[in-house]
């Protein structure tokens, strides 16, 4: 049974208001903690899903209010004391302290740092005033605004939130242009047929796709934009969106001494190098990579699902957590779902017709199953992955 309270009467505190700190918080009521619990984010807004930011909340299908993860009561009630728009600058292992951006120093008897990540910067570019990011709801807000005033939008970088916004904005009527380093899209995700397949289903719905492009300047001039290849082609744009990645918010674990290798390094049950200190979602670097390594996981679901693991483990009972990886992506009505490592193959079988975005695929590396793709075939991939979990 979970501790009802710490022996000093010190709360268990989760750092980070996104999925995998709320779902954190949840869990250790639900999981039957009853002592003290606060949750801590940086943004003014109450916990809500990303997803959408790059999709329905950007098309204006989905109101920014219907992005919440459980309406706005549920904290109370859940008797978590919520405390949002606050920094925490400072953690103290020794002291099982954290300090606040006003100066609180809040102890704690178990911490969960669920800081998630910061959208990379473009090299050699003004950030004051400079291109658009997409991570928050405020970032949503803005670029939104833009948008309804119409294009060109460019796009740098072919990821998952570079291609969502792309379609998002063509069924907002504006020109886009997409370029990508790399020589397909989700280069890094999928492999080469599908990643092809993506590149035609934007190109088909008028997105200018261009792939290999390496930008050498990005430039404001008034209200337009100008980037230049290295080759010596430009683009112009009224907006621009900087899609480049993210990059792990690790400085507070840093500050702190704690172990950080492209995240903050963690075990199977998601205690980090500091004794009561936990990590779980984007942040977390945690066993399971390939070949037996460690990995870090950017996914919506994997950060859910962490956060949820290292409350229980947080409360007492050990729960390790290294599954495979699934996401899943809407694009011009299409839905493509992912499991595994599908990037990781050098054998593809599919049925079913790739270019009308109606398969199921697997992906094979010397023989054995490393991934599995679906296209608008939701019933399979649910079969599939259970079918994977269990094997």
């Amino acid at each position: 049974m979970p501790e009802p309270h710490d022996a000093f009467g010190r709360p268990y505190v989760v750092v980070g208001a996104g999925v995998a700190g709320a779902a954190a918080a949840l869990t250790l009521r639900a999981e039957g903690y009853t002592g003290d619990l606060v949750l801590i984010g940086e943004e003014p807004e109450l916990p809500y899903r990303r997803p959408p930011l790059s999709k329905d909340v950007l098309t204006g299908a989905q109101a920014p209010a219907r992005t919440l993860l459980r309406p706005a009561g549920t904290w109370a009630e859940q008797g978590i004391e919520l405390r949002t728009g606050r920094a925490v600058t400072e953690l103290r292992p020794a002291e099982r302290t954290i300090v606040l951006d006003d100066g609180e120093e809040l102890p704690y008897a178990r911490l969960l740092l669920a800081t998630g990540g910061r959208p990379r910067g473009l090299a050699g570019v003004a950030e004051s005033p400079g291109p658009h990011r997409l991570r928050t709801l405020a970032d949503a807000r803005a670029l939104r605004a833009d948008l309804i005033e119409g294009g060109p939008l460019l796009v740098v970088g072919a990821g998952l939130i570079g291609l969502e916004v792309a379609a998002a904005a063509r069924g907002l009527g504006c020109e886009v242009t997409v370029v990508e380093s790399e020589p397909r899209p989700l280069g890094r995700v999928l492999p080469p047929a599908v990643a092809d397949a993506v590149a035609a289903l934007h190109r088909d719905h008028g997105v200018d796709l261009r792939t290999g492009v390496r930008l050498a300047r990005l430039e404001r001039h008034g209200d337009t934009w100008t980037a230049t290849d290295h080759d010596g082609r430009a683009i112009t744009a009224r907006t621009v969106l900087a899609a480049v990645g993210m990059t792990p918010d690790t400085a507070l674990a840093e500050r702190a001494g704690l172990k950080v290798d492209d995240g903050i390094v963690v075990d199977l049950y998601g205690e980090t190098s500091a004794s009561g200190v936990y990590a779980a979602g984007d942040v977390a670097r945690r066993p399971g990579g390939r070949d037996g390594g460690t990995c870090r996981v950017e996914h919506w679901t994997n950060a859910q699902d962490h956060g949820a693991a290292v409350a229980r483990s947080m409360l007492g009972t050990p729960t390790p957590y290294a599954p495979e990886p699934w996401f899943w992506t809407h694009q011009f009505g299409h839905n493509l779902q992912v499991a595994g490592r599908p990037d990781a193959a050098d054998d593809l079988e599919a049925d079913g017709d790739l270019t009308a975005m109606d398969f199921t695929a697997r992906t094979r590396h010397e023989g054995r199953v490393t991934g599995v793709i679906c296209a608008n075939r939701p019933a399979e991939f649910r079969r599939l992955r259970q079918e994977s979990e269990r094997t």
